[in-house]
């Protein structure tokens, strides 16, 4: 039977390694299979990606490159991990997919987001997430949380409207694709935060693993 790919998407500090690792907890109680994997990476080659995109060079990338970049990642992490997942009939659980794409390249670069979904449809075909869990944080909040973390990456460095513009692209998303999108107000305390996951698995997820896997 087919498996269930759930992504889970949001702005940097937004808490979506909480999100993920609350899942996983979740699914391994019930005794529901899963993988992981994360965008961009999840594979050696798309690891390698990664560190371009997100890695410090003497030499600028262009928001071309970067948007073709992500999506060379996203080809080898669908073939290696999401499709022979799917095909398992597991829950694919990803730190992000082509929602953040249209968020950081299409809303923060200002990419053509007809360009975006050309890619979109050339690289994953038909393929689309089932559920998206979006972690909604103020930006500030969020590059307060991520610069706590330590050294900040390449994107991370972006000013404020950049993740302003992001934001805005996600919650316009969710708006668009409802039935896809749940979204969890991540601003709030951690055991707020976790009781808004929780519930949205008990009300969203349970029952249609239940019936499809």
């Amino acid at each position: 039977m087919s498996g269930f790919f759930l992504t889970i998407e949001g702005c940097e500090g937004a808490g979506k390694s909480t999100a993920v690792n609350l899942i996983k907890e979740w699914m391994s109680e019930k005794g529901i299979e899963f993988t992981e994997t994360r965008e961009p990476g999840g594979t050696r080659v798309a690891e390698d990606i990664r560190s371009l995109l997100l890695s410090h060079h003497g030499e600028a990338l262009s928001d071309t490159t970067e948007l073709l970049l992500m999506f060379a990642a996203r080809s080898q992490n669908l073939f290696h991990n999401i499709e022979p997942g799917m095909t398992a009939g597991k829950v694919v659980i990803c730190d992000r997919f082509t929602d953040a794409t249209y968020a950081y390249q299409g809303g923060g670069r200002g990419l053509d987001q007809q360009q975006i979904s050309t890619l979109e449809n050339l690289v994953q075909g038909s393929r689309r997430p089932d559920m998206t869990i979006l972690m909604d944080v103020d930006p500030e909040v969020g590059m307060a949380r991520a610069r706590g973390r330590g050294e900040l990456d390449r994107i991370e460095q972006e000013k404020m409207d950049f993740f302003e513009r992001v934001r805005e692209e996600y919650l316009n998303r969710s708006k668009v694709f409802s039935e896809q999108y749940e979204v969890i107000h991540a601003g709030g305390s951690l055991d707020n935060v976790k009781q808004q996951i929780l519930s949205v698995l008990d009300r969203r997820l349970a029952s249609r693993i239940k019936g499809r896997i």
